[in-house]
């Protein structure tokens, strides 16, 4: 079964001013290195579907998604959010899709339509709580994708990995203490947003790393806690919040993984699908904001998970 591709034209029109570092050149410095390597002709690249507001309450309260919805409607040119957090008039419909391309791609691998999913998304979503935006996220696709898959489809028990240099706090605060739910992480500490040092739930495995820590260390450490506890949990599914700004070149974070060590992490993740979750994976972009470094390391990424398909590459 091949890999679903999701992406949307509005995810390159929403802007959060000039040098924010979450910009569309991010959505084309990928596109031009699956183009480059030719892993854009293994891939199911489809548009994606907008969620609905009664799909994005699963995650969100809904006060609050009432009240972005009323302010980013009435959005004529770039506003802040926060000191991070920016709209401009296309930002609700990228935001829409990039929540709607989490669930389609869920659908699909639940169905059996593909085999794993990657969500080429703008706006990001694991910063966005419950009830507030921030981090450069309006809301939390990984975490209604998650919900509908336990809620709408009929799934027990299903895994989020979150692999984003930053903690993912808005998917913790959705998720935690959610009985069908298992969600290890790994993140900088301390680093925005300065949180999961404890975890907010106790189905939450958090792996804090000092600055500058490098591949050898967070292997060990994935070995140790993420593995072990993944294959206790025996998920149905698997939801990665795959954000790239872990990787030494990001100027945003100061751990020290390359696309060597993301396409390791992605190994592990897919032996465990394949032994428990029928191989069913849905991946949705997160971080990663040095041009070159994001593009090798999606690829890298991509490419096992095309593999994983028994597709030879």
């Amino acid at each position: 079964m091949s890999t679903a591709f999701f992406t949307h034209p509005s995810f390159l029109l929403h802007q959060m001013g000039s040098g924010h570092p979450e910009c569309p050149e991010r959505l084309e410095a990928i596109a031009e290195a699956l183009e480059a390597t030719g892993l854009i002709h293994y891939l199911a690249v489809q548009q994606a579907r907008a969620a609905s507001w009664d799909e994005l309450a699963l995650a969100h309260d809904p006060q609050y998604l009432t009240r972005l919805r009323e302010r980013l409607e009435a959005v004529t040119q770039v506003v802040q959010l926060d000191p991070d957090t920016a709209a401009n008039p296309h930002t609700l419909t990228a935001a829409l899709h990039a929540a709607g391309a989490a669930l389609q791609a869920t659908e699909q691998v639940i169905s059996g339509q593909v085999r794993n999913a990657f969500c080429a998304v703008r706006p990001p979503g694991h910063h966005a709580m419950r009830a507030r935006a921030m981090g450069f996220c309006f809301f939390a696709n990984l975490a209604v994708a998650v919900r509908a898959a336990l809620r709408r489809h009929g799934l027990k028990r299903v895994a989020v990995i979150d692999f984003d240099v930053h903690h993912g706090n808005g998917t913790e605060d959705v998720l935690a203490d959610d009985p069908g739910v298992l969600m290890v992480g790994l993140f900088e500490h301390p680093l925005y947003p300065f949180s999961g040092v404890p975890p907010k739930g106790g189905n939450m495995l958090n792996l804090p790393f000092p600055a500058h820590t490098g591949s050898q260390e967070i292997r060990e450490a994935i070995r140790a806690h993420w593995l072990p506890a993944l294959e206790r949990y025996k998920p149905e599914m698997l939801f990665i919040s795959a954000g790239f700004d872990a990787h030494q070149l990001d100027p945003l974070g100061l751990l020290r993984l390359t696309e060597v060590d993301y396409a390791w992490i992605t190994e592990q993740l897919v032996d465990v699908a394949a032994r428990h979750a029928q191989g069913r994976i849905v991946s949705c972009l997160e971080g990663g904001y040095h041009l070159h470094a994001l593009a090798r390391s999606v690829c890298a990424h991509l490419r096992v998970l095309v593999q994983a398909g028994g597709v030879s590459i």
